[in-house]
């Protein structure tokens, strides 16, 4: 049976760390997105989190039902950081835009903690908030109600489906990564017209295009869909 989640306030009224540190959710969620960041899922153990805070592993479950508990609270920093700061223009492509820009960023940013969480529903309060935030942009702006549901499910769905796709790529090795680009120029830009005469004709625009991210494209093309409907 899982351990109950103590308040917030009396954890802070326990006692500090070895090296007198005060515990708190978000400092072990940034603990977790450092060890993440070094040493990928594999690495992100509650002994190596208690290495880092230098505290006994089972000190975190005061804050956390579990590691599946941990890993949904890092989602849910991820969208919190990306919308620090953001407040609505009252112009609707404009906000979804910039949302969707922000949270992709922000992803891309973590890239291993993105592989762990874009496929997961937190429920949690800066989940929420965004939720709310685009279901009340789209209705504002005189989508139906079927037609907001409609939007926002392609929007989400689609700039969490990016932010894997590019996390996925900036997660590999360094070497795996440079030989999958250099393809475009190295295997599709060699190919003959006689053989793969579309692949020849667009081989330099491909290696231009393709070694970047399709997100900004397919959310213009998604906002310009969503318009023709509104």
């Amino acid at each position: 049976m899982p351990k109950p989640v103590i308040s917030e306030d009396k954890r802070r009224r326990r006692r500090p760390t070895r090296s007198g540190t005060v515990l708190s959710e978000a400092l072990i969620v940034a603990a977790a997105l450092r060890l993440l960041r070094e040493h990928g899922s594999a690495g992100l153990t509650a002994r190596r989190l208690g290495l880092a805070l230098d505290c006994d592993p089972s000190t975190l479950y005061r804050y956390f039902r579990g590691m599946d508990d941990l890993t949904l609270a890092i989602g849910d920093a991820l969208i919190g950081e990306a919308l620090t700061g953001w407040t609505p223009t009252g112009e609707w492509k404009a906000d979804l835009r910039t949302i969707g820009l922000r949270v992709h960023a922000q992803y891309v940013a973590h890239p291993q903690a993105a592989l762990l969480t874009t496929n997961r529903v937190t429920g949690r309060a800066h989940e929420l908030a965004a939720d709310e935030a685009v279901l009340d942009i789209l209705r504002t702006a005189g989508f139906s109600l079927a037609d907001t549901v409609r939007v926002y499910h392609a929007f989400i769905d689609q700039t969490l489906a990016f932010a894997a796709l590019d996390a996925a790529s900036l997660a590999l090795p360094k070497d795996s990564q440079r030989a999958d680009e250099d393809k475009w120029s190295s295997t599709y830009a060699r190919l003959p017209h006689t053989t793969h005469p579309r692949i020849a004709e667009a081989s330099r625009l491909l290696a231009k295009r393709m070694v970047t991210s399709a997100y900004p494209t397919a959310l213009e093309m998604l906002l310009d869909s969503a318009e023709r409907s509104l």
